[in-house]
């Protein structure tokens, strides 16, 4: 119409384009004479990214990727995870639900560890079931548990997903542990539409230190499992009945344009995958990510600033597509749920939406030079390591493959905190030298639920050993404790100990103990001994001063289960450390208690 208004030009005609060579040219002449290769970042996932990125990148991908949708445009959930402990019926963690529910979150997401006495009875009578996404995570009879929340809730109001997640610590393809059970559910959930029971726990990968090329191929794998052998052409049920029913869970993590590219490179890698087992694009074009912000950088060590690291992981996850978040509280670590913490976690996706605006838009990324090239860098990447695990047969038969390609990534990582080059902040730099911890460091130590799988780890465990150390040598108890630090964690103290010293003074390099030794810290008022372990000795040792027999160590450690503190009079344990063979480690010219010293900041 003639009364319409015509639109502005937003071209900017009147500046000339720039050629990517004049752009280079121009950051030549600003880093005088330095050499822009100098600038580029190698990721841990192998990836070398530029510096600097222009309208060439998207012409080398071949065609211009066209915005990725998730299953929910523009929209995604503040899903709060709510852990039910054993030998509760529930009551307390749906009362705090319907609390969130009201306060600003759209779902929850029960994490049970005794499904069998969750009282699925009164969630139908507390929360709002045909409106509130509400998730669930068992540990057991994912089936059982099915049967009886449909008897409970009407089928056609069910609105979530359901995880089978055998327990701590278990691999997702654990899930072959009860392929008939979650046949099952595919049966029970044909009559929930809005409701996926069968679910990815790439959790485990992203949280025990994997790349994001490595959780992504690792998922695909997963999932090339559930679609080779749940299918049942005789009961009804295709690669397609299966591909509708899956939903992915992934962590996180702070490095925030990576983390953006993996969920971006995962859902493009889905549709791949599920259109090479002929399912109809329709189902392969959606996927549902439950992000979770990642437990790997989480520490108990300056603890607010976790409240700094989930915000940038929610930020990620959100830009990245994913359709429902679940935010940490910053002291899970270390405390009991709480009110405060609670708040604060779910409040943090409420602000990225209502302040923030992130839901007005989907898929933000698109069109970005820099994360366009990263996602498809890291999408072919993890294709490949997802080709060559298949090649292999696949994760049932080349699990200890796939676990020792973790553990090398981890243990890389290790090094790099230890060395300083890989910065966690408040616990390897930026220090608060005069924190005061809000828990018991002894108590913590003591629990069997203590995650010792983190990133943070070994630094941690050092500094709240040895703060138990100096309180006991304050004391003069004639008391003494061994700690165990974890696997091949005298190394990573000697590095982070030469780190603080003056180049002048920096010892000859130490001998490390052999690898795969047990790390140890023997403390008591008169002195701190760093000190090694075979997994054997150590298993001895702890039957010994507990008084009772004790699994192997190395299955205890994956299991977060292993006597992380094991305390006993001065005498006996300096009998037991003789009897048993511990070797202690010698770092050259300094004394343990020194080292310990230095690296706690006195």
């Amino acid at each position: 119409m003639s009364d319409t208004p015509r639109p502005g030009s937003v071209s900017f005609a009147e500046f000339a384009p720039l050629t990517t060579e004049q752009w280079q040219q121009r950051l030549t002449r600003d880093l005088k004479g330095a050499d822009l290769a100098d600038l580029r970042w190698h990721t841990p996932e192998g990836l070398v990214l530029e510096p600097f990125y222009h309208r060439e990148a998207l012409a080398s991908l071949g065609t211009v990727p066209a915005p990725q949708v998730p299953a929910l445009p523009g929209r995604w959930r503040n899903v709060p995870t709510l852990v039910v402990p054993a030998h509760d019926n529930g009551h307390a963690a749906i009362d705090h639900a319907a609390q969130a529910l009201q306060r600003g979150a759209d779902g929850i997401h029960f994490d049970i560890t005794a499904p069998a006495l969750f009282d699925v009875g009164y969630l139908a009578a507390t929360l709002p079931t045909s409106s509130a996404y509400l998730a669930y995570t068992v540990c057991q009879q994912p089936d059982e548990f099915l049967q009886r929340l449909l008897e409970a809730v009407p089928p056609h109001t069910l609105r979530g997903f359901l995880r089978y997640a055998p327990g701590q610590g278990s691999s997702p393809d654990d899930y072959a542990l009860q392929v008939e059970a979650q046949r099952r559910c595919l049966e029970l959930a044909r009559t929930c539409p809005d409701f996926l029971p069968l679910g990815i726990n790439g959790n485990f990968f992203g949280n025990r230190g994997a790349t994001a090329v490595q959780e992504v191929a690792y998922i695909l794998n997963t999932a090339v499992a559930f679609l080779d052998n749940l299918p049942t052409p005789e009961g009804g049920i295709d690669a397609t009945t299966v591909a509708a029913a899956l939903h992915v869970h992934v962590s996180v993590g702070t490095s925030y344009f990576l983390q953006i590219a993996k969920l971006r490179a995962l859902r493009r890698l889905w549709a791949t995958l599920l259109h090479a087992f002929g399912v109809p694009a329709e189902v392969a074009a959606h996927l549902h990510i439950h992000a979770t912000t990642s437990s790997w950088v989480q520490t108990t060590l300056d603890p607010h600033t976790n409240l700094l690291r989930v915000t940038t992981e929610a930020m990620s996850a959100v830009l990245g597509g994913a359709d429902s978040v679940s935010v940490t509280p910053f002291d899970s670590l270390y405390a009991e749920p709480n009110e405060f913490s609670s708040r604060i976690a779910r409040n943090v996706p409420i602000i990225l939406r209502e302040e923030a605006y992130l839901d007005r838009v989907a898929d933000p990324a698109a069109g970005s030079y820099f994360l366009e090239t990263l996602t498809d860098q890291l999408a072919q990447e993890a294709w490949a390591l997802f080709q060559e695990m298949e090649a292999a047969g696949g994760i049932l038969s080349g699990r200890g493959r796939m676990m020792e390609a973790v553990r090398q990534k981890t243990m890389e990582q290790f090094q790099r905190i230890a060395s300083g080059e890989q910065v966690i902040v408040g616990t390897n730099r930026f220090q608060n030298a005069q924190e005061q911890f809000g828990f018991d460091a002894k108590k913590l130590l003591r629990s069997r639920s203590f995650d010792s799988t983190r990133a943070a780890y070994p630094s941690e465990v050092l500094r709240l050993a040895t703060a138990m150390h100096f309180v006991r040598k304050e004391q003069k108890k004639k008391k003494a404790a061994v700690v165990l630090l974890g696997t091949d964690t005298i190394q990573l103290i000697y590095d982070s100990f030469v780190r603080l010293l003056p180049p002048a003074e920096r010892p000859a390099p130490a001998e490390a103990p052999p690898t795969g030794a047990l790390s140890i810290l023997f403390s008591s008022a008169e002195e701190a001994t760093l000190m090694s372990a075979t997994n054997e000795q150590f298993r001895r040792f702890s039957e010994f001063i507990l008084q009772e027999p004790q699994d192997d160590p190395e299955e205890m450690l994956a299991d977060h289960d292993a006597p992380v503190l094991l305390s006993a009079d001065l005498a006996t344990m300096r009998e037991a450390l003789r009897v048993f063979g511990f070797q202690e480690f010698t770092l050259h010219g300094h004394t343990t208690d020194d080292v310990l010293a230095r690296l706690q900041g006195r």
